[in-house]
């Protein structure tokens, strides 16, 4: 099977990517980058009532047409102790901001605007607007209107607009479920300690968080060694938790101790393709298993991760309704690089700003796709696209923004 290229694999993955329609009530503190699966009406009219917007004089502005108009203060509506009788003509009643407007008043002037006189009275010393510094009663929004819509991501506004219509709770679709199982011999939890022949099992923190961050639920099924049955049984597992996608790490190419593929065959995936032409992650494999979407990561720790950057966090998005993200911007090489092959590069690097503001991007030295703490100081990847030039320093790249 030949190398298929970035672009066109991460088509196939997305093509036919259904979003779960199953749905679940949260509650607000809950509901941030969960997506509405309803319209949600207001239960309440807000403002309820004309309120003032400033601190100062509930007054009736035909009593105030003149500078130097004075007033008698008959009085003081505060937030949750409103004034309780009517004003008449030539009074004034001290308000603050956000309590409710007395009844007979049209008008607030603030306090900066008005002098204090002996005897409760104050003297004006600006004519405001007739209405000015009055939130009137439903500007917001008022009982029965649907602020919010369907398909709407819950953000800080929108959660709090929530609250304010009087919603403790908020229908939502179902986050899809991502069931990750890391494969091989080698490998040994964090906190263990390694036999001589092993390695700390790393990727599926890194992978787990990107899908969370996108909207997923995860599922770690933990280590399964290389053996056939065992694989099965996990993947049996997976599939009785009804989950959306199977990202297995490692085991995913051809060799000898290469379990995964052949396992999940076995098993009834259909596979669609594997090998992309990109580097690192030139192993990946995809496939469909049931209802849910397999992606078989590579087993080094940066490959795993640029994979699940570049296929993975694109289809989580689209299974959980979110809008896919733009990682991709401009920099300047700091310094030159060398032609590229038939593959896509993903070089690691850092950025800095020159004088202008304009990204600079520093590639590192060392670019092996085992090395976690390169990929964990880098702040871009360069793109290299298949058949580039050498670059030289100063010239404009595209780079893949990882924070």
């Amino acid at each position: 099977m030949a190398l298929l290229s970035v672009e066109d694999a991460l088509e196939r993955i997305l093509h036919g990517a259904t979003p779960p329609q199953l749905t679940e009530l949260v509650g607000l503190h809950d509901g941030l980058a969960r997506v509405l699966s309803q319209d949600i009406p207001a239960r309440v009219t807000h403002p309820a009532f004309d309120n003032s917007a400033m601190d100062g004089y509930a007054v009736r502005h035909g009593d105030i047409e003149t500078v130097g108009a004075e007033l008698t203060v008959i009085g003081q509506s505060a937030a949750g102790h409103g004034f309780k009788g009517e004003m008449k003509a030539g009074e004034a009643v001290r308000i603050f901001t956000g309590a409710p407007v007395p009844l007979g008043a049209d008008t607030v002037i603030i306090q900066e605007d008005t002098e204090r006189l002996p005897g409760n009275r104050i003297r004006t010393k600006f004519v405001p607007g007739k209405g000015r510094h009055i939130r009137t009663a439903g500007q917001d929004f008022i009982a029965g209107e649907a602020a919010l819509s369907a398909g709407d991501v819950l953000d800080a506004g929108r959660l709090t607009l929530a609250a304010g219509m009087n919603h403790a709770s908020l229908p939502v679709f179902k986050r899809p479920r991502i069931v990750i199982l890391a494969t091989g011999d080698e490998l040994v939890a964090p906190g263990n300690k390694p036999g001589d022949d092993q390695i700390i099992a790393s990727n599926s923190f890194g992978v787990a968080a990107i899908a969370r961050d996108n909207g997923a639920e995860v599922i770690d099924l933990g280590i399964v060694y290389d053996d056939r049955d065992a694989i099965s049984a996990e993947v049996r597992r997976a599939q009785d938790a009804d989950v959306d996608v199977i990202v297995t790490l490692g085991g995913a190419s051809v060799g000898d101790h290469d379990l995964v593929q052949s396992t999940l065959i076995a098993c009834g995936m259909t596979l669609d393709f594997w090998r992309i032409a990109m580097r690192p992650g030139k192993p990946l494999m995809v496939g469909q298993l049931g209802t849910a979407t397999v992606l078989g990561l590579p087993g080094n720790p940066v490959s795993s991760l640029v994979c699940a950057l570049l296929f993975l966090e694109p289809l989580t998005r689209k299974l959980a309704r979110l809008p896919l993200r733009d990682r991709i911007t401009t920099a300047r090489l700091a310094s030159p690089l060398p032609g590229n092959d038939v593959r896509q590069d993903y070089v690691r690097a850092r950025l800095t700003r020159d004088s202008d503001g304009t990204l600079v991007a520093h590639p590192f030295s060392r670019q092996d796709s085992s090395m976690m703490k390169v990929f964990a100081q880098s702040d871009c990847l360069i793109v290299r696209p298949p058949h580039a030039t050498e670059a030289t320093a100063g010239t404009t790249c595209d780079i893949l923004r990882l924070r």
